[in-house]
């Protein structure tokens, strides 16, 4: 067992019992998973539902034509406050996301595993959206970064694909995530964040 803190809180860290580790989640991330937030490893452990409010936010001129484009091909709603339903389970091969916004727009995510944490990257499949996501470990958060992107199963060029910022990390025992898409020379294109508390299943 060892301590960690992130200016915001501070935690001991632990291994979920290798009994309950046999998970797809678990399985990629290997002696690597103890490093995530024990609620982080409870959630992809378990699975669950977490709830709150989420901001969504596009560019302005632009970057925003491209961001609300990005945004409809993720299924996002406008532009503003909403209430997001986060359910989280996984199946032998898949870590699987429902997301629903204010009780109407869903939005489906896979997520397939190739490799381990050390030389492999997760696939997405949101839609016609494909992605290719490594993984980096931070105090105890899940942070995500892109390295291919498909449209329709074609290649973006890598000079096209924009700066992501992704994470989920543990505040005062909520979840919060974030979500960013930007070009250097634009400026954020689309971005949703937000504070989840998990809900009894």
């Amino acid at each position: 067992m060892s301590s960690f803190s992130t200016g915001e809180f501070a935690v001991q860290s632990h291994k979920i019992p290798s009994a309950t580790q046999d998970t797809v989640v678990a399985r990629w991330f290997g002696r690597r998973f103890e490093e995530l937030h024990p609620l982080i490893q409870q959630l992809h452990t378990d699975g669950g539902v977490l709830t709150g409010k989420v901001k969504i936010s596009y560019g302005k001129g632009f970057s925003g034509l491209i961001g609300r484009r990005l945004g409809k091909k993720m299924n996002l709603p406008s532009a503003g406050l909403h209430r997001l339903v986060v359910n989280i389970s996984h199946d032998h091969d898949a870590l699987l996301w429902s997301r629903c916004f204010n009780g109407s727009v869903h939005v489906q995510s896979e997520f397939k595993p190739v490799g381990d944490i050390d030389r492999g990257y997760w696939i997405e499949e949101t839609g016609p959206l494909t992605m290719h996501l490594k993984v980096d470990i931070h105090q105890g958060g899940w942070f995500w970064r892109c390295v291919q992107i498909r449209l329709w199963g074609l290649p973006i060029p890598r000079w096209l694909i924009p700066m992501t910022s992704a994470y989920k990390r543990i505040e005062n025992n909520q979840y919060r995530f974030h979500v960013s898409f930007t070009y250097p020379a634009l400026g954020t294109l689309v971005s949703y964040q937000g504070l989840l508390s998990p809900q009894p299943i």
